[in-house]
């Protein structure tokens, strides 16, 4: 017995000794390989971009975590308390491991199957989410164990707790307590109740088996357990405990909550900052904030996706976007019929299931918002589109425009449009209730007709003496496509280049006054060329012009004579020092009518060019770039105007911070006077031209040019003050004439006027300054020359001082001059 019992001492000695010096090489051979626990506080946490306006809106989101890291005192103390109660209830005696809950956890799953409460402790689970890979081995364990005690030492408690509720993975690309909450519940944390607190602690363990979105039973009674552990730990009272269990599961999926519509402009600022900072962009955490402001570039959104949606309800119904046979069904069947149709901005996909002409609406259902109803008020503008100039009769009942099957797309009526209540009795705007003891019934959502437009259109608004982009809308709806036509669509510009080429004129010397003739020009073709015989719109010709009305009636036989007097090649030399594209300009007469491809943002470029007085100012949108501690990596310098020595400006400008721009000088293109003269002219498409509908803004300093190209395959307008330049263009993405009746004021100026009706809302009149040397005189409108002094129809003009006609005779006729004297390009 003796010798037996000292053997099994002495096996036992050995064994421990065994263990003690393998576990002791172990800890030698991993030592050296442990990363220091003081890189957990240099670590940074995977989170996603964030874009932001220049008012603190938020844009957009982009990554593949969703993560808000928070403090440990953003935090409630019942929620704390329910991540103890399920993952550590011991976090607060052990020094890293608890083997006292690790024999709890065996004892769970010897008598019940399942580990309840976590096997592992928070501080293991922080050392191996932040440090260690999730391989099930047993040296990726010992390290886990090894770094758990070192973690313990060098760090509080309440910074492991911290560094755990950011770093956990929670489901749904939720990373972190704060994303979650957003995700699950859409509040943050400290809006939580405690079901809900309970829920979200019970998802570390596996966050796909007990996800309330995807197994709703098994995450109910894991929240069902972890409150009755809070109530055994004390943490909550027995009766907070039942009352948070009778709670309803009331988690959905939610997303990140944007404040403003500018899908464009955020896919704008990603590209940017991938070009930046690569893939590390998605991941890092930085917050751009961009130059767009909220309410300008909600009104831009808003003012082109209108525009185009008047233009095609001008051009008729094009028919439902689809048809079904599942008639009659249930909403399952309507549901995945509807699969098909997504929503396209506010028009929702519905299936027509009945038409009443007695009644004169139609039924319909809807995945978004249920069954509804459309009266026919609501589609008498539905005449059948045949062509972009033709359309069928107007309809006079419900059939002549929907069959039941039809699938078209509606716009949910505001409730002061719904319809009255019908013959039957229905009450169609509230919910009724037949009794007490029945469900309520939801009254038939009212809905009007509507289409997805075909036709397309952009907008740009540009901060005049920056070059700022303010607002900017690059199609109807970025979910139908991402092609952005406000930088990528290049486009014939029409009319609306034609104040760069007077602007070259007026440069060269001549004046609002001087005369043109307005008449036919006919270039006879050859056997290889074509013939050229350009007309006016209209087909009209004024004969002798004075520039200025040339410009606001927009008279091309003036344009095309005034670019042949200045020279193709000459006037391409300004438009090059203008810093305007000129790659794809024709070298040719052709481009006195805009006929080269620019896009809308180069147009919206140059016209903040002149409407600043001429100075360059490029465009940019990202104003800040900050990084996830706050620091301001990046901010984008203000333009200086600048009109003389401007090399020298830059040279003595400081040394910028480190990863900012250097000054931007925006030095003068163009001569003051020569713009300010153009700004004259300008101001005359508004008041007297093609333009005038924007009278309807009731403001004396706007200016700006409407542009329609050849067929009517483009509608352009181009306006400003002296603080915003903003262009508007419509037009299909495979051009195609929108019809006869569409012009720039017809197509593009509403969109422009909606636009800039909310812009300058506030905001005092601002244009730019009269410069030295501007002198205004009374002309002859006919001649152009200086009226005289009895002369009773003569009209103001400005000129520069040393550019003034001559003083008229008595008579009213030039001292000395006759008609073998008038200019040449008259004739």
């Amino acid at each position: 017995m003796i010798t037996a019992s000292r053997f099994f001492i002495w096996l036992t000695i050995f064994g421990a000794s065994s263990a003690m010096l393998v576990a002791a090489g172990f800890y030698l051979h991993l030592r050296p390989e442990l990363p220091a626990v003081h890189q957990l506080l240099d670590t940074r946490l995977q989170t996603p971009l964030r874009i932001y306006s220049t008012d603190d809106k938020l844009i957009a989101e982009f990554g593949e975590k969703r993560r808000t890291p928070v403090t440990i005192d953003q935090i409630p103390e019942q929620q704390l308390q329910a991540f103890l109660a399920a993952e550590d209830s011991r976090f607060y005696e052990h020094f890293g491991v608890d083997f006292i809950g690790l024999g709890r956890a065996a004892v769970e799953l010897a008598s019940t199957g399942e580990i309840q409460s976590g096997g592992s402790t928070i501080t293991m689970q922080v050392a191996r989410n932040y440090f260690l890979t999730r391989d099930r081995t047993f040296a990726r364990k010992f390290n886990e164990i090894l770094l758990s005690f070192q973690i313990e030492k060098e760090l509080d408690k309440q910074t492991i707790l911290e560094l755990y509720l950011n770093k956990i993975y929670l489901g749904n690309r939720a990373y972190g307590l704060a994303a979650a909450s957003q995700v699950y519940y859409g509040k943050p944390v400290d809006q939580l109740n405690l079901a809900q607190m309970a829920m979200l602690a019970g998802l570390p363990k596996a966050p796909s088996a007990y996800n309330p979105l995807a197994n709703p039973e098994r995450a109910r009674i894991r929240r069902d357990w972890i409150l009755g552990r809070m109530a055994e730990l004390g943490y909550i009272t027995e009766e907070q405990r039942d009352e948070a269990r009778s709670q309803p599961l009331t988690a959905r999926y939610n997303t990140t909550p944007t404040e403003v519509d500018a899908d464009y402009v955020a896919e704008m600022a990603r590209a940017e900052m991938v070009a930046r900072y690569g893939d590390s962009a998605y991941n890092d955490g930085f917050r751009v904030t961009l130059t767009v402001n909220s309410e300008d570039q909600q009104a831009a959104t808003r003012a082109l996706q209108q525009g185009l949606e008047a233009y095609d309800r001008r051009h008729g119904y094009r028919g439902p976007a689809g048809t079904t046979n599942q008639l009659p069904g249930d909403e399952a069947t309507y549901q995945e019929v509807l699969e098909a149709y997504p929503r396209v901005e506010e028009l929702y996909p519905v299936i027509i299931t009945r038409v009443s002409d007695e009644e004169q609406r139609a039924e319909a259902w809807s995945r978004h918002l249920g069954k509804g109803f459309i009266p026919f008020e609501t589609m008498t503008w539905a005449r059948a589109y045949r062509t972009a100039n033709a359309m069928g009769p107007e309809p006079g009942r419900v059939s002549d425009v929907l069959e039941e099957g039809d699938i078209v797309y509606v716009r949910r009526q505001p409730p002061s449009e719904s319809s009255e209540p019908t013959e039957s009795g229905d009450n169609l705007a509230e919910e009724t209730n037949s009794g007490e003891n029945e469900a309520p019934v939801i009254a038939p959502v009212p809905m009007t007709l509507a289409q997805i437009p075909d036709v397309e259109g952009a907008l740009i608004s540009l901060q005049a003496k920056t070059g700022a982009i303010r607002a900017l809308s690059g199609g109807y709806s970025f979910s139908q496509t991402k092609y952005n036509r406000a930088i990528q669509a290049r486009r014939q510009p029409g009319s609306t280049f034609k104040p760069f080429i007077y602007l070259k004129a007026l440069d060269q010397g001549m004046t609002p006054a001087t005369i043109y003739n307005d008449s036919p020009i006919v270039q006879e073709g050859s056997e290889t060329e074509p013939g050229w015989r350009p007309k006016n719109s209209g087909g009209e010709f004024l004969g002798p012009t004075r520039l200025r009305e040339a410009l606001y009636r927009s008279r091309n036989m003036v344009s095309i004579r005034l670019l042949q007097d200045l020279g193709v090649d000459e006037t391409i030399a300004f438009l090059d020092k203008l810093k305007l594209p000129t790659d794809d300009l024709p070298r040719e007469l052709s481009l006195a009518l805009g006929s080269g491809s620019l896009t809308p943002m180069d147009m919206a470029r140059g016209f903040a060019v002149i409407a600043n007085g001429g100075y360059d100012v490029q465009p940019y949108l990202i104003q800040t770039i900050e990084n996830s501690q706050g620091e301001v990596l990046y901010e984008a310098s203000p333009a200086i105007l600048c009109d003389t020595d401007c090399d020298r400006l830059r040279e003595n400008r400081p040394d910028p911070i480190v990863g900012f721009p250097a000054i931007r000088v925006a030095e003068r293109l163009a001569d003051e006077q020569s713009v300010y003269l153009l700004h004259s002219m300008l101001k005359d498409v508004i008041t007297r031209g093609t333009a005038t509908k924007a009278r309807g803004l009731e403001r004396n300093d706007l200016a700006g040019k409407t542009g329609t190209t050849n067929d009517q395959k483009d509608a352009w307008f181009s306006g400003f003050n002296h603080e915003i330049a903003t262009t508007t263009w419509v037009g299909f993405d495979q051009p195609a004439t929108l019809g006869f009746r569409e012009f720039g004021g017809t197509a593009a100026l509403p969109i422009w006027m909606d636009y800039m009706s909310e812009a300058l809302a506030g905001t005092p009149e601002s244009e730019m300054a009269r410069p030295g040397g501007i002198v205004q005189v009374r002309i002859d409108p006919r001649t152009g020359e200086r009226a005289a002094p009895e002369q009773d129809n003569a009209i103001q003009e400005v000129f520069r001082s040393d550019n003034v006609p001559e003083e008229q005779a008595g008579n009213g006729l030039s001292g000395g001059k006759d008609d073998a004297n008038l200019p040449r390009n008259l004739f």
